[in-house]
């Protein structure tokens, strides 16, 4: 149960009360769609979401983007509808908000079937500890870091929160699955802020972020982005390890053994596919500048 490999995962969040917007949030470049059924939606206007689910979804050209639903939480009285609602709908997966039983976490992926992908947004001081169980179960891990910060009784700064973060990558790596998805920036309009929350959420360990506003995707992309000098140290390495013919070899004073050069595959690698995702958001706003 590997789940989703790219790196970085940016999905966005999109409020399910709002149809018009799915199209236009499906064609931002992010690499999924989460429809908000949960915060975004004040309770009097959920059931009309719920209910205006598939129409809105009809709107989206097939195989444009991922798209997940995001219910509202198993403790209360929308779940169970929710659920229902969605299992017959063309989607990627859910998103649980507030997961802490692997219990519900089976109940999801039964009524989805076997394609149904589950990510489990942690966001309680009870879901932390039960973080290794639900990764047993999910197909991803995400951290509610807003909702957690307020359930501890801490201010939203990261050394508040770095125990739970922590917690979440272990978890993900003991259960084989690809880093976590860090939880959102609330401001869009400080690019510097996201590029900072993005870098510093990849040097931790996770391997996505959610993301409020298309706004926020470019700079999340530079955040996750290898540095030009790590770029230069794993081109060197490899190609050192290339003129060697593998083995381990001296480069610089320092020894590369099979760690540093898998540190230095994992660089490469994702360096190109964070170069074509900026290539491909560079275009796509060029394009939309133009219509």
């Amino acid at each position: 149960m590997m789940g989703d490999t790219r790196f970085p995962f940016l999905p966005l969040f999109v409020p399910a009360d709002r149809p018009e917007r799915f199209g236009k949030a499906a064609a931002s470049g992010a690499d999924a769609v989460i429809i908000d059924l949960e915060d975004a939606v004040a309770p009097a206007a959920k059931e009309a979401a719920r209910e205006g689910l598939g129409q809105g979804l009809a709107g989206l050209k097939p195989g444009e983007t991922e798209i997940y639903v995001r219910l509202n939480g198993a403790d209360t009285g929308y779940f169970a509808d929710d659920l229902e609602a969605v299992a017959t709908l063309p989607l990627t997966g859910i998103v649980l908000p507030k997961a802490e039983d692997p219990a519900i976490l089976r109940i999801a992926r039964e009524t989805l079937g076997a394609n149904g992908r589950v990510i489990a947004l942690v966001e309680t001081p009870l879901g932390i500890v039960r973080a290794r169980e639900l990764a047993q179960v999910a197909d991803r891990l995400a951290f509610g870091s807003l909702d957690y910060a307020v359930a501890i009784g801490a201010r939203h700064v990261r050394h508040a929160l770095d125990a739970a973060r922590q917690e979440l990558v272990l978890a993900s790596a003991c259960a084989g699955l690809p880093g976590p998805i860090d939880g959102v920036t609330t401001t869009y309009r400080d690019e510097q802020a996201v590029v900072d929350d993005a870098a510093y959420a990849a040097d931790l360990g996770f391997g996505g972020k959610l993301l409020i506003h298309p706004a926020q995707i470019a700079p999340a992309i530079r955040g996750f982005s290898p540095t030009g000098e790590e770029i230069a140290r794993a081109e060197k390495i490899l190609s050192a390890l290339t003129e060697r013919e593998g083995g381990a070899v001296s480069l610089d004073g320092a020894m590369v053994d099979a760690p540093v050069v898998k540190w230095a595959q994992t660089v490469k690698s994702r360096a190109l596919r964070l170069q074509a995702l900026q290539t491909d958001g560079e275009a796509g706003a060029a394009a939309r500048a133009r219509a």
